[in-house]
């Protein structure tokens, strides 16, 4: 579907509320853990992994010497991540980081962003160039366990949100500023991915951008807008069917969570805000949730 965010269809729209108040910079990479009933979610720039209790109110973070830039839960202990330009499994009881396989050495100005784990245990996570913002040198990875990383997509500009349909036959990827989010045939065993076509197109002339994403369990694709403030709702066929708006513009990622999987929570960032607009939207960097009236499914751990 191509769509106009100035002039988008009227379709149901639901607001979301202020769960944690907080200043991150880039906030992304909502996590929900089930095992503990708590969100984790990253400010990137600041190197952070946080974890939020929704029943204390509890926000407790863990601060790295590196950017984090995506979490994903392991089957074992711990999580998965993408820090700068590695993967590394962390432990948030020890603080442990583990380093492993490095990406794009030989390009200094890329740096990982999104990443997401496929309903086989495989970790996803592409990257992009941020110094020269949109630079089509960035690609996504397939990292299947230490020691065996394939490149899937290359000629990527910004590597954002990742998705997979209930059944898993259909993966989602947003390539941010081609301003467009692809589906592809998936290959569940082999991970393979073909037959490339464009599920959400953004007019470029709107300055809106897709991010992060994730799927319902009715097989519906929730799509970040940024510079919107919307999360957008599209059917398997990419047709917009319902909205959920907060405060801040700059909305990043979004994932179902609670008892429930009934909770959708939304990251925000202050990321290329001024001091003006930040000014006018304090709540800019803070997480937010909603109950949109549909479920999610659990994320599957990493199983490398």
């Amino acid at each position: 579907m191509k769509l106009d965010p100035r002039d988008l269809p009227a379709v149901p729209t639901l607001a979301a509320e202020l769960v944690h108040r907080h200043d991150s910079i880039l906030g992304e990479s909502p996590l929900w853990e089930e095992r503990e009933q708590v969100l984790y979610w990253v400010d990137i720039d600041r190197g952070q992994i946080h974890r939020f209790n929704p029943a204390t109110k509890e926000n407790t973070t863990h601060t790295l010497p590196t950017k984090v830039t995506s979490i994903a839960r392991r089957k074992g202990r711990g999580l998965i991540t993408s820090l700068r330009k590695n993967f590394a499994f962390f432990d948030p009881v020890s603080g442990r980081v583990e380093n492993l396989d490095t990406v794009e050495s030989d390009q200094p100005e890329n740096r990982f962003n999104d990443g997401k784990v496929d309903r086989q245990g495989r970790f996803w996570a592409g990257t992009m160039n941020e110094v020269q913002i949109g630079r089509p040198d960035a690609a996504l990875y397939r990292f299947d366990r230490p020691g065996s990383v394939t490149k899937m997509i290359p000629e990527v500009t910004i590597s954002n949100g990742t998705g997979w349909s209930p059944d898993g036959r259909t993966m989602y990827y947003t390539d941010t500023l081609r301003h467009t989010v692809f589906a592809y045939d998936f290959e569940p065993v082999s991970g393979a991915i073909s037959n490339r076509r464009p599920f959400l197109e953004i007019d470029p002339a709107s300055e809106g951008l897709p991010d992060g994403l994730t799927v319902d369990a009715e097989g519906f694709v929730w799509s970040a807008l940024v510079n919107y403030g919307r999360m957008l709702r599209l059917d398997p066929a990419g047709n917009l069917e319902r909205m959920v708006t907060f405060p801040p513009t700059r909305g990043t990622c979004c994932t179902f969570g609670g008892p429930d999987y009934g909770d959708l929570y939304i990251t925000t960032a202050r990321e290329c805000l001024t001091a003006e607009q930040i000014a006018a939207q304090p709540l800019a960097g803070s997480l937010f949730r909603c109950r949109p009236g549909v479920h999610g499914l659990a994320e599957t751990p990493f199983a490398g």
